[in-house]
């Protein structure tokens, strides 16, 4: 296993980032920056996002929190980003999504204790699953919730159970580190790549140069032992009975064309959630929901907005662990 690189702090967000130290020792890459100067307090987001990414991938998005008066933080995900490398080789790994959820739990109980809420975790695609595990595990309890196209089941063409046990035989058969296929930089993959994440190409072309220019922060594909960790965790949390326990306000956008994540294990699970709402995107949204065309990304701030108007409105104040939406 490698160990924590060094904090990579550079750019335009150098500023705003700092390190956040979790109760094992390993060192995550954070960021924190206010609301925008004119505008009137919303209240706090912590701003999570999916496997592989970080946080300058999404710094559009938190300037539109921003915008709307919300103070904006997030924090590289243990493995990735700048948060350090569980591989010497690029390739993304986890040992248990649980480590994660962990991390999330001990950065919250940090971050939500010296401000004046509401508070609000939004979470995309993995960072859905470790934020909605954290939620039914007891070990966040925020105001409200915004899942973005959540990992709740990884999108199999031969289903969850033959997918799970070919990455758990794959595991079996070699190291279990290597990784589950081979990243091309050829024209055709870049397009491949493209299509399943956004259909707006600046977006995309704005993450292939970034990936030129810090490839420090960058990650590749996952290994076998990764996307077999992903089949259990996100099958023991549809299973969990906690989750219909949650009495937590969450909203879940889901792109029913998604060829990364299962949009109907979300939808499924919004079902049981007590305090559940779903949004569905059609044909023209691919994974990256915050990332796509603009009129999608419009609808898609619309519905958080709203959403975020009716369960963490600026007047409310929690009243504690024991408080009900």
């Amino acid at each position: 296993m490698a160990t924590p690189s060094s904090d990579p702090v550079g750019g335009a967000l150098a500023r705003f980032l700092s390190r956040w130290v979790a109760p094992d020792g390993w060192v995550h890459r954070r960021y924190d920056r206010a609301r925008a100067p004119e505008t009137a307090r919303r209240g706090r987001l912590l701003f999570q996002t999916g496997r592989a990414d970080m946080i300058e991938k999404y710094g559009e998005a938190i300037d539109h929190f921003r915008a709307q008066g919300w103070d904006v933080t997030a924090f590289d995900w243990r493995g990735q980003g700048g948060s350090g490398r569980l591989t010497t080789d690029g390739t993304g790994h986890i040992d248990r999504l649980d480590n994660l959820v962990e991390d999330l739990a001990a950065f919250y109980a940090d971050w939500v204790r010296p401000g004046e809420g509401p508070h609000v975790v939004l979470g995309h695609s993995m960072g859905g699953f470790v934020t909605l595990a954290a939620l039914a595990s007891g070990s966040i309890a925020p105001d409200s919730v915004v899942l973005v196209a959540p990992m709740l089941a990884l999108r199999s063409p031969v289903g969850q159970w033959a997918g799970a046990r070919f990455a758990r035989w794959q595991v079996e058969r070699g190291d279990p580190l290597r990784p589950a296929w081979r990243r091309l930089e050829t024209p055709a993959a870049a397009t491949a790549r493209q299509k399943r994440l956004t259909h707006d190409l600046a977006r995309f072309a704005d993450q292939q140069a970034f990936r030129q220019a810090r490839p420090d922060l960058c990650l590749g594909s996952p290994s076998w032992h990764w996307v077999a960790e992903a089949f259990r965790a996100t099958a023991a949390l549809r299973d969990d009975p906690a989750v219909s326990r949650i009495e937590t306000p969450v909203l879940m956008l889901v792109a029913l064309a998604d060829r990364l994540v299962d949009a109907r294990a979300a939808a499924r699970m919004a079902q049981r959630l007590p305090y559940g709402e779903l949004v569905a995107f059609g044909r023209g949204c691919a994974h990256e929901i915050l990332r796509e065309a603009d009129p999608i990304r419009a609808n898609a701030f619309a519905a958080i907005a709203d959403f975020l108007d009716r369960r963490a409105p600026v007047t409310f104040r929690r009243s504690g662990p024991d408080h009900h939406p």
